[in-house]
């Protein structure tokens, strides 16, 4: 999710690393916090792949900052991934919300429409996190207060999230959205 969040940021804009690493920490520090012995060297990798551009500029005072923008080659992956994001990255709720906070640059309604819809089938299987003879439990047949919390919390989410995905899919595939592009 590192490449993903990193090649999102910096198609909206070119950022100087610092700046980019607090946005990587506002979208999903929290969950999973961004080092700087994971971050520099995901930028090499993402450099040595012509996939980032680095360049240095002078910056406050005598120190110089290190300016990142994307590539042809890094705007070409970053719509690849989105348009046909892992498996992980649809089943995933932190991953799947790194998914969405850059589909908006996918330019093809429908391919965005596709990505929700994969969610979407996702969301409407039936899963629970704890199972009994196979079968998934319910809230309601959860033996203790702390699981049937878990559960209920996890069905009014998803409750919440199918009805958006819904109704955002219709919208994508309206045809005057279509005709608005």
């Amino acid at each position: 999710m590192l490449e993903l969040s990193i090649l999102g940021f910096l198609y909206e804009e070119p950022l100087h690393g610092y700046e980019l690493k607090a946005r990587l920490q506002a979208l999903s520090g929290h969950v999973r916090p961004v080092s700087d012995g994971a971050l520099y060297p995901a930028l090499t990798r993402l450099a040595k792949a012509d996939l980032v551009d680095q360049r240095t500029e002078p910056g406050s005072g005598a120190t110089t900052r290190r300016i990142l923008s994307l590539t042809p080659a890094g705007r070409a992956r970053l719509l690849a991934r989105l348009s046909d994001p892992k498996d992980v990255e649809i089943t995933d709720g932190q991953r799947f919300f790194t998914l969405l906070s850059f589909l908006r640059h996918l330019p093809d309604r429908a391919g965005q429409a596709a990505v929700l819809r994969r969610r979407q089938a996702f969301l409407d299987a039936p899963t629970s996190f704890f199972y009994r003879e196979g079968e998934p439990v319910r809230a309601e047949e959860a033996p203790d207060v702390f699981r049937q919390g878990m559960l209920r919390i996890a069905r009014a989410t998803g409750t919440e999230e199918r009805a958006w995905l819904t109704e955002t899919i219709h919208a994508l595939e309206a045809p005057a959205a279509r005709e608005s592009r």
